[in-house]
């Protein structure tokens, strides 16, 4: 399988956060500290993991230490409140959306609270080394942190390793309350976005074997074993554009004067030559001068440490799928220095502090319980500011199903765990014949090897390998546009309250119903580079597809769309989306593969498999909505629906 979903990570899986709700949702400190009666709390900023049963001690005065003070702006329940509002149809403010320059003026920090901030900072004795809109960054040693944010960093056991973090929750000055989101940075555990190891990198060429087939069933794995009391087609050779247009209803529509941004890190040094090809080759309309933009930094880092080549394979297919959907859309690629929070932070700040576009898609991320408070609520204060200019942000739910066999725990995925995002969830996809849509499966793969004999599949159906991310939040509450819609016993699964339920909607994934892509890898002896093709898949292609579908419905609306999760429920139930389920024929579904053992010719042997759809770890695509597809997949009639009457 090769899935290609990017992931943010940490050594280990820290413990359960409690649930974000009320003011500190908001990013507003909560409460006082009872042994500093004149600073306020910064919640969650001492991590799960830093407990009196890990503690190993004070960390060294002189140890150095770089952290981010978050600042909270001028109005942060205010920036909340008409994110909100304009992004629901039914206000009297949806739509009217500010201005980049009017966002800042209207939420963001002031020159005072800035100045005061970095006053307050060197006064402890930090270095300012940035300002941003959105942060003031600092070093210094740990007395001079520990005088700032008034507690003890210590070192802690986390996994086989040991960390720096706060003994305690960190702290601002009273005065300063309103002015400080957060502080990251204090603790020392990684958090950082590495490629999964599925993605073929560029470097190492990767191939099909085939035999394929050209759409659904085409081609009859007839002298393999039967599953599931028939003969199966062959897996397809990869859907292009013209299949998945057909699929998700794009009539007419090309995304024509929409603008699109894509971020990861990092920048694959062959992406114009690539996607120009893939078009060139695949029936997709040609790139016209200008309508593909690199945002880049000046210097990478970590380059080592995230695998940065293992990127460039997620830019070119985010590239190359949002043009076959959305031939005409304006796609800007913005890539982060590297694969920690902190630079892909920066690269969504870039997107809304410029506005370089309305609609933003995002394939990476990790498990819930690894996303500190702080960071969560760095993240939503981007989203919040996105949704005020009219900017929406679309995450991929995960290729781990519920996470169990990959974490050991059920959970969701994050940032696509936010309330301020759609979080697109993944299908197993048949178009057949003249591009018809015969029917999608939620993703979830078993997998069973052939006999040795031939006559039939080892353990049939195998085992779990991966499918589309989903489930119930513990740390987001159930946001307004869920209720009525998502069934009680998802949005309250861990809470009397209810909680966020990923995801939102949902598009193909499944890599043996997936999509091709054409990238310049090096041949195994790494001594020549060649373009060439492979099928891929994972929510990696869920989310670029559903930015380029709304990039379709943005052309028909004539506006932005902005953050769409309020619109996107308020269609559930009506024929616009297809109700995905894991059981759309009324018999089970399989695909036959024969894959190259060493990922590239016929040298090392061949594998064959029997992969089964519809099978996604305990999640089920059921009809209505479920967390596996969300309210379910773009129709036909989807797109039009937009356009304002």
């Amino acid at each position: 399988m090769r899935s290609n979903r990017a992931k943010v990570r940490a050594v280990s899986v820290a413990a359960t956060l409690p649930m974000l709700a009320g003011a500190l949702a908001l990013g507003i400190p909560v409460a006082h500290a009872a042994d500093h009666p004149l600073r306020d709390l910064l919640a969650g900023t001492r991590p799960a993991w830093a407990t009196a049963k890990a503690d190993k001690g004070a960390t060294s005065d002189g140890a150095r230490v770089s952290a981010r003070v978050n600042l909270a702006g001028k109005d942060a329940a205010g920036l909340a409140a008409y994110a909100k509002a304009v992004s629901d149809p039914d206000s009297a403010s949806y739509g009217k959306y500010l201005t980049a320059k009017q966002a800042q003026a209207r939420f963001g920090a002031t020159r005072a609270q800035v100045a005061a901030v970095k006053s307050w900072l060197t006064a402890a004795g930090l270095k300012v080394t940035g300002v941003t809109r959105h942060y003031v960054s600092v070093t210094g040693d740990v007395a001079a942190a520990e005088k700032a944010f008034g507690t003890q960093l210590h070192n802690f056991a986390k996994g086989s390793k040991t960390y720096r973090a706060p003994a305690s929750t960190a702290s601002v000055p009273q005065g300063l309350a309103d002015a400080v989101l957060t502080v990251t940075g204090l603790d020392n555990a990684p958090h950082m976005a590495t490629h999964d190891d599925e993605l073929p990198p560029p470097d190492t060429v990767f191939r099909n074997a085939g035999p394929f087939s050209s759409y659904y069933g085409s081609k009859t794995a007839s002298t393999l074993p039967s599953a599931y009391g028939t003969k199966i087609p062959y897996a397809v050779k990869g859907y292009t554009g013209k299949q998945l247009r057909a699929a998700y209803g794009a009539g007419t529509r090309t995304g024509k004067g929409v603008r699109v941004a894509i971020t990861d890190a990092y920048a694959s040094p062959t992406i114009a030559y690539d996607a120009g090809t893939y078009a060139k080759r695949n029936g997709d309309a040609a790139w016209k001068t200008g309508q593909l933009h690199q945002s880049l930094p000046a210097t990478y880092t970590n380059t080592e440490d995230c695998g940065a080549s293992g990127w460039y394979g997620e830019e070119t297919l985010d590239v190359e799928a949002v043009h076959a959907v959305a031939p005409a859309a304006d796609v800007t690629y913005v890539g982060a220095a590297s694969c920690t929070d902190g630079d892909l932070l920066d690269a969504l700040g870039k997107v809304v502090d410029n506005h370089l576009a309305d609609i933003v898609s995002n394939s990476w991320g990790e498990v819930e319980a690894v996303q500190t408070p702080d960071l969560a609520a760095a993240y939503d204060q981007v989203f919040q500011l996105g949704a005020v200019e009219g900017i929406g942000f679309y995450f991929s739910s995960g290729d781990d199903g519920d996470e169990v066999a990959s974490s050991g725990t059920k959970q969701v995925d994050s940032p696509a765990n936010s309330a301020w995002v759609t979080a697109v969830g993944g299908t197993s996809l048949a178009v057949g014949k003249n591009d018809t849509y015969l029917w999608e499966t939620g993703w979830g793969t078993d997998k069973a090897v052939l006999s040795a004999d031939g006559k039939s599949w080892t353990d049939f159906p195998g085992a779990f390998t991966s499918g589309a991310g989903g489930g119930t939040s513990r740390t987001v509450a159930e946001p307004d546009y869920q209720q009525g819609v998502v069934p009680e016993a998802l949005a309250k699964a861990n809470s009397a309250n209810g909680n966020r339920v990923v995801p939102d909607i949902a598009a193909i994934a499944d890599p043996n119903t997936g999509f091709l892509v054409g990238q310049t890898q090096s041949s195994p002896d790494g001594k020549k580079q060649a373009y060439s093709e492979y099928r891929i898949g994972g929510t990696s292609l869920a989310a670029p597809t559903i930015a380029a579908v709304q990039a379709l419905a943005q052309e028909a609306r004539g506006k932005a769309i902005g953050f769409a999760n309020p619109a996107i429920y308020a269609k559930y139930g009506s024929k616009v989306y297809h109700d995905v389920t894991d059981n759309p024929t009324g018999k089970g579904l399989a695909v036959a593969r024969v894959d190259f053992v060493n990922g590239y010719d016929a040298t090392g042997g061949l594998a064959t498999s029997v992969r089964s759809l519809g099978k996604d770890s305990s999640l089920s695509a059921v009809k209505g909505y479920d967390d596996v597809t969300g309210v379910g997949t773009p129709a036909s009639g989807y797109v039009e629906s937009y356009r304002r009457r």
